[in-house]
């Protein structure tokens, strides 16, 4: 159980620093778990395959981008005692009418998405059995009644359980295909090959780079940590879940490198590019690896899958909360964040409202097509949101709302700076090749 906060004689939580400790250790390994899922990793494996271990030195960067932007998350909610859509509400209203937006038609699309996903593997598992559809509905209602009947303390010990199958069939393929190790360190100096300015900036800003970043602040509360004197354990947590991120890049990057790029073995975009892969190592290695790499693709989709249905309806409920109350000052909350608020927001009728929205609505997408006129609205607003992201917390952390101790410091301004331009410089990429 997380450490409570003492109370000081006004009644408020005390600020007496927590060591940092690896007991501590989960929101970060939730936001790992949720935030790299099965495209990720195929985007990575086709940067390998393309361009072998030169772009390893990308993977390191991206690691380091990641971590500053979930530290500045954290950062805010531990440092104001507010969620971070408290924060963007009193940057004006704008903010609202895009979180809206954004958040509705987003969770209609990746609904559909991450169910597909987690069906995919099961499929590969078991081609006798029933369907894809059959099976993205099955993974569908399984992280709906997961999420809806369990509290944190549960989600977070799953998560655990599957970030820990994914980190060691990821690294055990890596390890089997016997990595360069010189061709490893050679791929740390920043070189551009001639076509790879795209992948590169996709292996910074891509991986791990979703949503669910906004969303670690709201596990650091729903963990117990819930004022400043956590914030030492919040950036050790945050650094082992970009850590672990890292090392499932560099080891998809060596799998790229060692089993397609020799052979020049193509892999299909998206979530199928990994049956491909699958395809590869039985050919390779046997029945018996494949088979363990589809049950890490399963665990990689399904923890991205159960990661965005309770964080980012957690941050729904907090938004429909905060534009139901009267707008507060910069100073003024309600309550203090903390387990208890976290909890109350899990068994509130928005959090199960979207939680139903992710899973219901979606299923229909599985017989159609996308819509044409819906494909390009979800791409526009899903390429906005990082630098959305990056750059509102610049300004939240450079302003008067945040207590003048955890203010961004030189580095932290230059990451959050260069993570803002990174993100606008892929959201330019990824509305310029949508299907206009």
């Amino acid at each position: 159980m997380a450490e409570t906060s003492a109370t000081t004689g006004t009644g408020e939580p005390a600020s007496r620093p927590r060591q940092s400790s690896w007991k501590y250790i989960g929101p970060g390994i939730v936001v790992a778990a949720t935030g790299v899922g099965a495209g990720d990793l195929v985007a990575t494996l086709i940067a390998g395959s393309k361009f072998g271990y030169t772009l390893m030195w990308a993977a390191v960067i991206g690691c380091v981008v990641k971590i500053s932007l979930a530290e500045a998350a954290g950062r805010w909610h531990l440092a104001t005692g507010r969620t971070l859509f408290d924060g963007w509400r009193s940057l004006g209203p704008w903010t609202t009418v895009y979180f809206a937006v954004y958040v509705v038609l987003w969770g209609f699309i990746y609904g559909a998405t991450a169910m597909s996903s987690s069906a995919l593997p099961i499929v590969a598992l078991f081609p006798d059995g029933p369907g894809l559809k059959f099976w993205a509905i099955v993974t569908g209602l399984i992280g709906l009644a997961f999420v809806w009947f369990n509290r944190y303390a549960v989600f977070e010990k799953v998560m655990t359980v599957l970030i820990g199958i994914m980190f060691v069939v990821v690294v055990y393929v890596a390890a089997r295909v016997v990595p360069d190790v010189g061709a490893s360190f050679a791929g740390l100096l920043p070189v551009l090959p001639d076509g790879s300015l795209l992948y590169t900036l996709g292996l910074i800003g891509g991986v791990g780079g979703t949503i669910t970043m906004a969303a670690y602040g709201y596990w650091v509360n729903a963990k117990g940590w819930s004022n400043s004197s956590w914030m030492k354990v919040m950036r050790l947590d945050n650094r082992v879940a970009y850590i672990t991120t890292g090392i499932f890049v560099v080891a998809m990057l060596i799998v790229g490198a060692e089993l397609l790029h020799a052979s020049q073995v193509a892999l299909t975009s998206g979530d199928r590019g990994l049956i491909d892969l699958g395809k590869v190592l039985e050919d390779r290695f046997g029945a018996g690896t494949a088979k363990l790499f589809l049950v890490g693709f399963f665990a990689t989709s399904f923890s991205s899958l159960i990661g965005v249905w309770h964080g980012v309806s957690l941050m729904f409920a907090d938004f429909v909360e905060r534009f139901r109350a009267p707008a507060a000052g910069a100073a003024e909350t309600e309550e203090h964040e903390g387990p208890d608020v976290a909890e109350r927001r899990q068994r509130s009728l928005p959090f199960r409202a979207y939680l139903l929205w992710l899973t219901f609505p979606p299923m229909t997408l599985l017989w159609l097509d996308q819509p044409f006129g819906l494909v390009i609205a979800y791409g526009v607003l899903g390429a906005f949101f990082m630098p959305f992201l990056a750059l509102t917390l610049l300004w939240l952390l450079n302003s008067s709302r945040t207590p003048g101790e955890w203010r961004n410091g030189w580095l932290s301004n230059g990451m959050l700076s260069l993570a803002g331009l990174l993100f606008v410089v892929l959201c330019v990429q990824q509305v310029r090749e949508l299907p206009w």
